[in-house]
């Protein structure tokens, strides 16, 4: 299954690229935005948009 990950500076927990890799053999989406946190889709909602229409960009 494709995972995608986007990383908000203000989450709880920041997974490393690393360890997401390790994690998700088949991540084939990963960013790191400058605005966000544990509620981005709240606090930031077109960039938020934006980081899902990314994702999905590649397997549509």
């Amino acid at each position: 299954m494709p995972v995608a990950i986007t990383v908000f500076p203000h989450e709880i927990y920041k997974a490393p690229k690393s360890w997401s890799q390790q994690a998700y053999p088949s991540l084939y989406y990963y960013n790191q935005v400058s605005k966000g946190g544990h509620f981005a889709a709240w606090e930031q909602p077109q960039l938020f948009a934006e980081e899902v229409r990314a994702a999905f960009r590649s397997v549509r």
